[in-house]
C-alpha cells in the first residue's frame, strides 16, 4: 500500500442552520441545541474519525445568513467514504422532538487530502 492509500480523508463537514431553526418559539430552541450537541458529540466518539476542529462563525452572522448556507464547520480526518457517509447520516437520525435534525439544519461534506508540499519542491531548512 503506498502512503497517499494510507491517509485518512481530510473531510470539511460545513453545516447550517435553515429557517425552520429560526421559525421555532424560544422555548423550542433549547430541544434542537440538545440535539446538537448529540450530534457533535457523536461526530467526536465515532471510530474512525478524529475532530480537527469546529468553527462556529455566528459571531458576525446573526440569523439566517443570505450569502452563505453554512453557519460551522467540522474538520475532520475520516478513515474512508463510509464514514464521512455515516456523520452526514446523523442528521436524519439525531432526534428532535417529533422530527430528526435535517428539520432544522443540513449538512454538506468536502472531501479532500491534508495538503501537504511536494518534498521535491519544499525550501532546504
Amino acid at each position: 500500500m503506498s502512503d497517499q492509500q494510507a491517509l485518512p480523508l481530510r473531510v470539511l463537514f460545513c453545516c447550517g442552520v435553515t429557517q425552520n431553526f429560526f421559525d421555532l418559539p424560544r422555548e423550542k430552541i433549547g430541544e434542537v441545541w440538545q440535539a446538537y450537541s448529540k450530534m457533535l458529540n457523536a461526530v467526536e466518539s465515532m471510530e474512525g474519525v478524529k475532530v480537527l476542529g469546529i468553527m462556529d462563525d455566528d459571531r458576525l452572522t446573526v440569523g439566517n445568513a443570505d450569502n452563505s448556507p453554512w453557519t460551522f464547520y467540522i474538520m475532520a480526518d475520516v478513515a474512508d467514504f463510509d464514514t464521512a457517509v455515516a456523520v452526514c447520516n446523523l442528521y436524519r437520525t439525531t432526534p428532535v422532538g417529533e422530527y430528526n435534525l435535517w428539520r432544522y439544519g443540513k449538512i454538506e461534506a468536502r472531501v479532500g487530502r491534508a495538503l501537504t508540499v511536494p518534498p521535491q519542491h519544499a525550501n532546504p531548512a
